[in-house]
């Protein structure tokens, strides 16, 4: 398959009128990786939503919140059962559950059987938080070794959100990129470079 990066025309194409209030990351093999390109990046007075999940083994708890915390300018924390979204912080998935967004925009945590192998799911992160912020969704996909975020960046693009992929040539495991760039065409094709260039752009336009 024969995959064009995005030129910084789509970008301004991708982004003119649009208002973005939540940006969901997700990856797997090599995203910690990638996340630590990233999230430095969002500066300290940024006013969108951040959620992160990457698969978390079960069983074990994920010190990812605290990891992060110490290199964002954001507050970062785990996001728990209940509990508001909120802007100008970075949320992290624990470990042992599905994590979704209502459409009250509150956490929810739930044990339903794994998705793609995985529990947390990016799928069902991705797919929630469409239905719940429509086209104010942004949706990222970093690299990983499965088919895991592809159903739910399919769904953001359907809602209306934006959908962005990490350039697969660059991705340690480029499984999961590349199988959303063929099932969804996202907006955008980018290297973490560039990611990290349009993340501080996502900021309620």
């Amino acid at each position: 398959m024969s995959i064009r990066l995005s030129a910084p025309a789509d970008v301004g194409q991708a982004l003119r009128g649009r208002r973005v209030e939540l940006v969901v990351i997700g990856g797997s093999a090599g995203g910690v990786d990638a996340l630590f390109q990233l999230l430095p990046g969002i500066p300290a007075d940024y006013r969108a939503t951040v959620v992160c999940i990457l698969h978390v083994p079960a069983g074990r708890d994920s010190r990812l919140a605290e990891l992060f915390d110490l290199r964002a300018a954001l507050p970062v924390r785990e996001a728990r059962d209940k509990e508001p979204l909120e802007p100008g912080v970075i949320y992290f998935a624990g470990s042992g559950y599905h994590l979704s967004i209502e459409r009250d925009r509150c956490f929810s945590l739930s044990c339903e059987p794994p998705v793609q192998f995985a529990r947390p799911a990016i799928d069902v992160l991705m797919e929630s938080s469409a239905d719940a912020y429509g086209p104010r969704l942004a949706g990222i996909l970093l690299s990983g070794a499965n088919h895991d975020g592809a159903d739910g960046m399919c769904r953001i693009r359907e809602c209306g959100g934006l959908t962005v992929v990490q350039d697969p040539g660059e991705a340690q495991a480029s499984t999961m990129p590349i199988e959303a760039i063929r099932r969804c065409a996202p907006d955008l094709v980018l290297p973490l470079s560039g990611i990290r260039t349009l993340l501080p752009m996502l900021r309620n336009l």
